[in-house]
């Protein structure tokens, strides 16, 4: 079996323009004229027959998921590059005291690796039969500066939305979570547009109280929204309070976006927090974590709904029977997704990445089916750390 001979992280800067952090510092929103620095990185991992499996990571790539990643990738080298399940394992103890961020991109690298290896995309791999994805619009916080700064805006941005395509779009609101332009938010998109697109409401946690959550959620109950994620300051990790929320609303809950891994989402589950499950390979242990995250779900009759945008997230849906929309996030009316032009193939995740059918299409070549532009990433390189075999 080849071993793994070799691991390369490279952490790189890049720019956006037109967006900033809000006032608080951390949500993104639209900001005319300014520019914001970002970091991500990259992983390659070798084995001993030459091959290469590579990844870079989207939302999930901060600077404390690199230190983490940076750490466990120096303890690949002399593994089996088949061993997915074992090095799943062992990683996920290895970061049992941590909040498991940087594991994702190891597993996978990992993945991408085998696809590279047989020729087979990953979708193939996991025995995906779903070639094109429904995709929603999820839309960037709203703003003071012209953006999204009115109920009137979100409506007028859904309306471009499904004029391109989409037949679902889902509203981050602003950053205040004040009640009465929350639930004006909910209601004018309910009004105007509920017709043709289906809705969805992420507040991010910005809702201060049970109260305040409860009584946005009966708004999304009288718009008749598909779901409400992640409302208020217990940042979606309270079993008890989703009870409570739970029971005192119609429109399902969509939690677990912040609770790491199967065992936890199992308990959530279980436990009657939640409607429908959240994964994604890059938060939840790599494809590897996200395809058990979908089997639980299965096994329970629940769905489970992908976070977020990026190739290794559109082959995981394509095996995924119980789930229902691919995310296109984060996507605004005057400024593009704040995510890293990484790819040489043509690969995106902006806003004009879905079809006139109202779906993204699945990358079919080998492993992840994308080629990234090395140049880039090394031209803008931050820091470059190797891991050799003995």
């Amino acid at each position: 079996m080849a071993k793994i001979e070799r691991v390369e992280l490279i952490s790189f800067a890049y720019k956006t323009q037109n967006v900033h952090m809000d006032s608080g510092g951390f949500d993104t929103v639209y900001v005319p004229g300014r520019e914001l620095d970002w970091s991500k990185y990259a992983i390659r991992i070798t084995d001993s027959d030459g091959a290469t499996g590579s990844y870079v990571m989207q939302w999930g790539g901060t600077p404390m998921a690199y230190a983490q990643t940076r750490l466990l990738a120096s303890r690949l080298p002399g593994r089996d590059a088949n061993h997915r399940e074992q090095i799943f394992d062992d990683f996920k103890r290895a970061l049992r005291q941590y909040d498991h961020m940087g594991h994702g991109a190891i597993d996978i690298a990992l993945w991408d690796l085998l696809g590279q290896k047989t020729g087979m995309s990953i979708s193939d791999l996991l025995g995906g039969y779903r070639k094109r994805l429904p995709a929603y619009a999820s839309s960037m916080h709203g703003d003071r500066n012209g953006g999204l700064s009115s109920p009137a805006d979100y409506v007028e941005f859904a309306q471009r939305c499904h004029a391109l395509g989409y037949r679902a779009f889902k509203a981050h609101g602003w950053c205040e979570g004040n009640l009465p332009e929350e639930g004006d938010l909910v209601l004018s998109l309910g009004r105007e547009v509920g017709s043709k697109l289906t809705l969805m409401l992420d507040p991010a946690c910005h809702i201060r109280t049970l109260s305040d959550a409860v009584r946005l959620g009966k708004a999304c109950d009288e718009a008749g929204f598909m779901w409400y994620e992640d409302p208020f300051r217990d940042t979606g990790v309270s079993l008890h309070a989703h009870q409570m929320l739970r029971a005192a609303i119609n429109t399902p809950i969509l939690a677990t976006e912040h609770v790491r891994g199967i065992e936890p989402k199992a308990d959530f589950a279980i436990g009657g927090g939640t409607d429908f499950l959240r994964a994604d390979p890059e938060y939840d242990l790599g494809i590897t974590g996200c395809m058990k995250i979908a089997h639980l779900a299965e096994s329970l009759g629940m769905d489970v709904e992908i976070h977020a945008s990026g190739p290794a997230h559109r082959h995981c849906m394509s095996a995924m029977r119980n789930s229902n929309y691919y995310e296109v996030a984060l996507v605004g009316p005057k400024a593009d997704n704040p995510l890293p032009p990484v790819y040489s193939c043509g690969y995106s995740d902006n806003l004009e990445c879905v079809g006139e059918d109202g779906c993204v299409e699945v990358p079919d070549g080998p492993g992840l089916g994308v080629s990234y532009d090395w140049e880039y990433i090394k031209r803008n390189a931050l820091e470059t750390v190797v891991f050799n075999a003995d």
